[in-house]
């Protein structure tokens, strides 16, 4: 798992959202690694951060909770985590396991 770009609210204003490019995989392997760097994105984020998921081409149970576990911190720092731009085997995952009524989605 590789972040590609991350665009801090800083460049897009002190209210924009803070926008992350995900690529690879997100599993057992890359998952803790993962889960550091968006919590170190959750502390310099203003109240949106976007996982854009265009470069995601896996992801496993443990990559799901990671996500998960990065929205509930979200939340509980008054952040809105979003998703944005899942490949057609990420958005069947996230509706199979009802992941998709719990997350935002950006446009």
């Amino acid at each position: 798992m590789t972040i590609l770009e991350t665009a801090p609210a800083g460049r897009a204003g002190p209210s924009g959202p803070t926008i992350i490019r995900l690529s690879g995989e997100i599993d057992l392997l890359t998952g803790k690694a993962l889960r550091r760097q968006l919590l170190d994105a959750l502390r310099s984020c203003a109240n949106v951060l976007i996982l854009d998921l265009s470069g995601v081409s896996f992801c496993d149970a443990s990559g799901l909770t990671v996500l998960v576990g990065i929205q509930h911190r979200a939340r509980s720092m008054g952040i809105v985590l979003a998703l944005a731009e899942p490949r057609p085997y990420m958005s069947r995952l996230l509706h199979i396991t009802g992941l998709n009524r719990s997350f935002a989605m950006a446009t």
